[in-house]
């Protein structure tokens, strides 16, 4: 899916425009208001799983790919800490 799609699908006002434009065809049509309402909101309950999928799909790919920077003064002075335990402990 390309970046530009995904960015559609989780856009607010992408699906806003969405409801707009199906309600009024709705409407336009001579169905109850009611149902344009029902419709208008089973479109954005729809809009708003799609949109948590997709986020959650982009945020997945982009820890999966993610970098961990370790200090290396911090791990060698753990080691040393570590070491100088091990030393000073009793002898059995």
């Amino acid at each position: 899916m390309s970046e530009n799609l995904k960015r559609k699908l989780t856009s607010r006002k992408f699906w806003a425009a969405v409801v707009s434009f199906v309600t009024m065809l709705i409407m336009a049509f001579g169905v109850a208001d009611e149902t344009a309402t029902q419709v208008g909101s089973i479109i954005m309950a729809g809009a708003t799983v799609i949109a948590y999928i997709i986020g959650e799909g982009m945020t997945d790919a982009a820890s999966a790919g993610g970098v961990t920077n370790i200090n290396g003064a911090d791990v060698l002075k753990a080691i040393e800490i570590v070491d100088e335990k091990g030393k000073n402990a009793p002898k059995e």
